[in-house]
């Protein structure tokens, strides 16, 4: 079969910088999946994107399909054929369906080995690559993950931005199509807008990368793009003396506003280091897509590194250009945080009493309140500095109203701590103006600070008992109010800080505190069910089976350092040989005591009659007698290590043992000795809930 190299290339305007490479992947995605579908082999997709592209270069892509032996079965012969051995009109259907001539449908009987039926066997023709390529184009672009499809000019068409230009090459063949309506496709491309003039032709698909940076001056690879950049941006950061810090957002983002790296360094007056260095670094990062340069203390330096577009004969020009343009907006951020310092945060407090948290559940202002309150009580649970934690509450929310924050959004938290700080507040306050967010998603570092961690747990609790209180709570994908999010920080704050916090009692006391809020029992074990839940998720990427955090969740425990503790110690026991055979015995133990009332029952050695029940008798006032310290110090590990000592004694008495004997004092006797053996498990976990791992 004979196989060439298939080239796409979509020409557009600027496409969105933070979009690209998505853009790109699911561009391969979607042709990989069709050429799947159709069968037709390739030795590999390379993609190419850059600001004004989309491009593929199939290897080696064969041009048919292989073709494909297709078997359609009918009806039965009883059914197709009457009494005399005419075709009825389900044969007739059939033979019509399937282009047959119903005379020769006798000639298509075949036994799908219970009986016969009409089959009918054809070899369909593997498709012609050069045939489909225009619907393949087509259903790629149309299922690329654009939020916003736009039109342009007269034309009908719709796409992320206005397509220009469309390359088809297969080999040395200029594939006709038109899978954009209006635009036909050639064998010419565009290279870089100053470098390059004119369109460049291309003989030959494997050449287009090639001719592109020879000729166009455009490196089309993303990634061998960003190397470039990745390269060039550190050589300058070392040439000024410091490390130049590469965000992995930013990289993608210069990426895509590229096709020919340059990368250039200017500096800023060193005045303006006194404004925070983070206030700094967003306005260089958010407005001008520059990297900044640190010392060898992790300083910030008066230097930034841009990354031009062209490949200037005089590029001190260009760096002046860009100093230029820096400096205004430094000035801003240095204006911002001057004039910010002037009003202490508690003064700015005052003006969350304007600003609404949420319709029912009342100013941001009122939040602070609530969660100071929630704030001083944690911090007596855990022996905290109450009056700090206080606070650090009523402040947490005053840089919301400041004027770095308006400017800078990414400021939040941030801004407040330089401002606790000018304002001569503890550093612990200080430092949870910012820790209160954090972690601010799922892998992000917790508060260092013991303030920072309460108020970072009194804040998300506070959201968390309003919302569900008010009957917003999340739904499928919409989770406005990113509670899924403030719960699996709440569970790391406990369990990774191993904080001895229960949480009923915490979220009782949040739910008290919102004065449209109807607290009641039902409300507290939905929020507290919800929170934990997110452990079964947490606990999987770890590794840790979902039958694992059932067996612990089945008692109904709300303390989460306590339930992470039983968790891995029932992981580790799960992981013993013993333990299959005595989560089964629990099973079995869970369904006999299910239908006896076993409560008021106590067990009498003196009605023990067999001796394995006697047995089993000894081993677990033995084992009782030797685990429960264990348990009352919360050493389950150690616990269900010593309780796999149990299987032997718990399989005799279920293999010799009759449960439920005809005398009745025996029987609850029996029934008295399981509830002990079910009680000292319980007092880990229901392990019987681990005999439905797969």
């Amino acid at each position: 079969m004979s196989h060439r190299d298939l080239l796409i290339e979509v020409g557009t305007e600027e496409l969105p910088p933070k979009a690209l490479k998505n853009l790109s992947e699911a561009f391969r995605d979607s042709v990989s999946q069709q050429l799947a579908e159709l069968a037709l082999e390739h030795d590999g997709i390379k993609i190419f994107a850059s600001p004004r592209r989309l491009a593929l270069l199939i290897s080696s892509l064969a041009e048919n399909a292989p073709d494909k032996s297709l078997e359609i079965w009918g009806p039965p012969v009883k059914v197709a054929f009457d009494d005399n051995g005419e075709a009825t009109r389900a044969a007739q259907a059939f033979a019509s369906k399937n282009g047959i001539a119903v005379e020769s449908l006798k000639d298509c009987v075949a036994n799908d080995g219970k009986q016969d039926k009409l089959c009918y066997r054809s070899l369909a023709k593997g498709a012609s690559t050069a045939n489909i390529v225009s619907e393949l184009i087509s259903q790629a672009l149309a299922s690329l993950p654009i939020p916003k499809r736009m039109r342009w000019g007269a034309s009908r068409a719709e796409f992320v931005r206005p397509v220009h230009w469309l390359l088809v090459l297969f080999g040395e063949e200029t594939l006709n199509c038109e899978p954009v309506p209006g635009l036909k496709s050639g064998n010419t491309t565009r290279g870089h807008r100053f470098h390059s003039q004119g369109e460049l032709t291309l003989s030959k698909a494997a050449d287009y990368e090639n001719l592109l940076e020879q000729q166009g001056k455009v490196i089309a690879d993303f990634q061998r793009r960003q190397d470039m950049i990745r390269n060039q941006v550190s050589a300058a950061g070392v040439a000024l003396g410091g490390n130049a810090v590469i965000a992995d957002d930013l990289l993608n983002e210069v990426t895509a506003l590229v096709e020919w790296p340059v990368a250039l360094s200017g500096s800023f007056e060193e005045r303006f280091l006194k404004v925070p260095a983070e206030a700094l670094i967003s306005s260089m990062k958010e407005h001008q897509k520059y990297f900044h340069v640190e010392d060898k203390n992790g300083s910030l330096m008066p230097h930034f590194i841009t990354v031009a577009n062209i490949e200037s004969s005089d590029p001190q020009k260009v760096i002046d250009g860009n100093e230029r343009v820096i400096r205004p907006r430094l000035s801003d951020a240095a204006f911002f945080f001057e004039t910010d310092c002037k009003t202490s945060l508690l003064k700015q407090r005052e003006k969350l009493h304007k600003i609404v948290f949420q319709d029912k559940l009342g100013t941001v202002f009122e939040k602070t309140e609530r969660v100071a309150k929630l704030a001083q009580l944690i911090a007596l649970e855990l022996g905290v500095d109450a009056e700090k934690a206080t606070r650090a509450g009523l402040l947490c929310k005053s840089d919301l109203v400041t004027e770095m924050v308006g400017e800078f959004d990414d400021m939040q938290g941030i801004a407040g701590y330089y401002y606790a700080r000018n304002d001569g507040e503890d550093e612990s306050v200080a430092l949870a103006m910012n820790e209160q967010y954090m972690p601010r998603f799922a892998s992000d570092s917790l508060p260092e600070s013991e303030v920072g961690t309460v108020l970072a747990l009194a804040d998300r609790l506070d959201t968390i008992t309003g919302i569900f209180g008010i009957g917003q709570l999340p739904s499928g994908s919409k989770d406005p109010f990113a509670l899924r999010r403030a719960s699996l920080a709440v569970l790391r704050l406990i369990i990774e800080k191993n904080l001895a916090l229960d949480l009923r009692p915490l979220v009782e006391q949040a739910i008290a505190q919102h004065p449209k809020v109807e607290a009641s029992n039902a409300l507290s074990e939905q929020i507290l069910n919800y929170i934990l839940e997110r452990l079964k998720a947490w606990y999987e990427d770890q590794g840790i089976r979902g039958e694992v955090f059932l067996a612990v969740s089945a008692k109904g425990l709300s303390q989460p350092s306590d339930i992470n503790a039983r968790v891995h110690a029932v992981q580790s026991f799960a992981q013993l040989p013993e333990a299959e055979a005595l989560a089964a015995a629990n099973k079995r133990v869970s369904n006999i005591l299910a239908k006896a009332e076993t409560s008021t029952l106590s067990l009498d050695t003196a009605l023990l009659q067999e001796p394995a029940e006697k047995s089993l008798a000894d081993a677990l006032a033995k084992q009782s007698q030797s685990v429960s310290p264990l348990f009352a110090e919360h050493r389950y590990e150690e616990a269900l290590k010593g309780l796999a000592g149990l299987q032997q004694p718990v399989d005799q008495f279920f293999d010799q043992v009759m449960v439920n004997a005809d005398n009745l004092e025996v029987r609850n006797n029996r029934l008295a000795l399981l509830s002990q053996l079910q009680a000292l498990f319980l007092q880990a976990a229901d392990i019987s809930r681990l005999v439905n791992k797969n």
